[in-house]
Formats: C-alpha cells, structure tokens, sequence
C-alpha cells in the first residue's frame, strides 16, 4: 500500500513509499483493529521531520511513515475486540509506551524514557498511509456528528493537556477559578485553545501579528473572544490594560515570546508552553524582575505537547460541545485539503507555502457509507 515517508536524518526527502497492508492479526490475544485511514493532518512536526531536525525510523526500515494527525474507520476488527465494530470512525493515539513507571500505568505521555514511541514521529510508522491495525487501548471512537473535524482532534488534544494540567496543578490552591486568559498565536493551536478557554466560560484575548482584518481573527472574535495585532499593539502594552491574565497559553513558535508571557501573568497564574523551538535565538530579558514576580506570586510555568488517551476523550467531548455551542466554526479550521497521498508534494507545498492556511490536510479515502458492505469480525490466526 501507498505511504507518505522520509529518510530520517535526511533533508528534503519525503517521498511516495510502498508499506505492506497491514492485518488484524497483526496485533496480540486477538485484539487487532484495522482501520481505514481517510484523512491525516500535518503541521510544523512533519514539516521539521522532513528536515531532518528529529525522526527515527522505526527497527527495520531505513524509512519513516510520516502523519500522526490521522483520522479513519474500523474496516475489522479480531474476535476479542468489543470496543468498536466495522464502519465505526476513529482517531489513535500517537505516543504508545516504553518502559518507565510511567508508561506502565498508562501516562505515556509523561515517559522518562530517552528512548520513545511515537506515530509519525520516533520508531513508528505514522497515519499518511492507507491502513493501520492497532489494538484498542490506544484508538478512540468518535461520533457521528464529528466525522467531519475529527482530524482535528490531534490538534485539540495538546490544548487539552495544557489547560486539563493547569487546572490540577492549581487544585493546590483549593479554589482557584481563573476569569482570564491570553491566547499567543493564532494558528491551529491557538484558534483551539481559544475555543476551550471560551467553552469554560473564560475571557480571552488572543495576540496574533496580523492585523485585522483576517480570517482568523474573524474566527476568534466569533468565539466572544478578543482579536489583537502586536504589530500595531506589543503584548506588554497590552497585557497592562487587559491584564494581567490568570491562563496564558503561549503557541506561537517563537521562544521570545515566552518572556513577554511571563511578565502579563497574574499572581496564582499558569503558563501554558505549547511551542516546540528547535534553534539556538538568544534574547535579553529582565530576568530578576521575572525571576521575584514567580517566586512571590506563586506563578506556574508547564509545557503540554504529545498526550494520552484521556487528553482525546476530553477533546472529544469540547468537540462536540463546540459544534453545539459555535456550529460551523470548527469546520472552517480545514482550509487546505489535498487529495490523494501520490500528491504529497503539493501537500508539503500547501504547508510550507501557503501562510493564510490553518490546517492542511490529506483526504486519503472515502468513507464507507452505511449502506456498503464492510468487513465483518475476523478470526484470528
């Protein structure tokens, strides 16, 4: 079957691979769900990958089958699966688990391992494929009503880490009820993370560059939230009228703008690092200012990146609140569809070249309508 790959350590190689099909028995104790893959997501991380900035392939193969925003349908499943049957959609997991204590009890997100599993990422095959099989610890049913956004559900599942953790992190305080938050960034991560804040009730402003007027500032001022351009208003000027703010949920890609959250966070604060930096930027910074403001305000700083099965239930259910409360809203996040996985050029052009896209996406396949025949229970080997 046809797959989306890399040479690992290798710039500039993404390319059109030949996988073979993968079967439920693939999969212990007759546990094999195999799936179907009709659209997979890509971002920064496979864009970074196809630089060679990190990936490893998985033992084996010299390759590595990028795409780790996947969404699919249950096509078979083996006869110790009840989870899911034929024709039901589903999103996986992307880290499985290694050997530390954590992985062990099911926060493999959390792993000390240096060593780790990831789909799409590090010694796993990823989703720009045509199937995968997996056992069903680690794929996620999704409703109807979502089958439309569900790629977007990888996404949703690093906002819902960081603001999931800043919420227990300041159960310490018993009753911490944040009212206000600031959202860095304006890409998929932080149009997401917008969304959440608002589900909870919260007020935000979201800094972006861009004036208005743009789509995405359209898109979260639709939310009740409020748009800024720090090319016409700096963060810190701002963030003294606005501010200071109980959540800051930095994703914009850029480290330096981690120190100007730092100093528009209010005492009892949490700030949300959702930016994976990978270059060397150096910056000067009132560091002592910063350093007393933490210490005598009880301020938290915590990163949110890959996450666990509980992260993507939870994305599921602000899903479907979100198509509830703000109908047709997440739809309009899927700006860039690309058919066909032989057109992974265009893919890897419309994500590098296209800087008004949000999320960029490969349809890979049909969905089987309920009238078609699928695949029934198989048995195992």
């Amino acid at each position: 079957m046809k797959a989306i790959a890399v040479f690992p350590g290798q710039s500039g190689t993404v390319h059109l691979a030949d996988l073979k099909k993968p079967s439920v028995n693939d999969v212990p104790n007759g546990r094999g769900v195999l799936v179907r893959i009709l659209k997979v997501g890509v971002d920064g991380t496979d864009k970074e990958i196809n630089a060679a900035e990190y990936g490893t392939a998985p033992d084996g193969h010299e390759f590595l089958v990028i795409g780790h925003e996947g969404f699919g349908q249950v096509e078979a499943v083996g006869p110790n699966v009840t989870e899911f049957k034929p024709g039901d959609y589903v999103v996986a997991t992307v880290r499985r688990p290694g050997s530390s204590l954590y992985d062990k009890i099911g926060t493999y997100d959390m792993t000390t391992d240096n060593e780790y599993f990831e789909r799409g990422i590090s010694r796993l095959h990823g989703f720009l494929t045509e199937y995968y099989a997996d056992d069903p610890e680690y794929i996620v049913k999704i409703p109807q009503g979502l089958k439309d956004v569900a790629v977007l559900l990888e996404p949703m599942t690093v906002v819902q880490k960081g603001i999931v953790q800043a919420y227990e992190i300041q159960r310490r305080l018993k009753v911490w009820r944040p009212r206000t938050a600031a959202v860095m960034g304006a890409g998929t991560i932080g149009l997401l993370a917008t969304l959440v804040l608002r589900l909870r009730g919260i007020q935000v402003d979201t800094f972006a560059r861009s004036p208005k007027p743009s789509r995405n500032a359209e898109l979260i001022e639709s939310l009740g939230a409020h748009y800024h351009a720090t090319q016409q208003l700096p963060f810190l000027e701002c963030a003294k009228e606005c501010g200071p703010y109980d959540i800051i949920f930095e994703a914009t890609g850029n480290s330096a703008v981690v120190f100007d959250a730092m100093q528009g966070l209010a005492k009892n604060g949490v700030l949300v690092l959702a930016s994976v930096t990978g270059g060397d930027k150096t910056i000067e910074v009132p560091a002592d200012r910063i350093n007393l403001d933490f210490v005598l305000g009880n301020k938290v700083m915590v990163g949110t990146v890959n996450a666990n099965r509980e992260y993507f239930e939870s994305g599921v259910r602000d899903m479907a609140q979100a198509q509830a409360e703000y109908p047709g809203w997440l739809p309009q996040l899927l700006t860039n569809p690309v058919q066909g996985l032989e057109n992974f050029a265009e893919l890897f052009n419309q994500l590098t070249g296209d800087r008004s896209a949000i999320k960029v996406y490969c349809e890979v396949a049909e969905a089987i309508a309920e009238s078609q025949p699928v695949l029934e229970t198989v048995t195992a080997a």
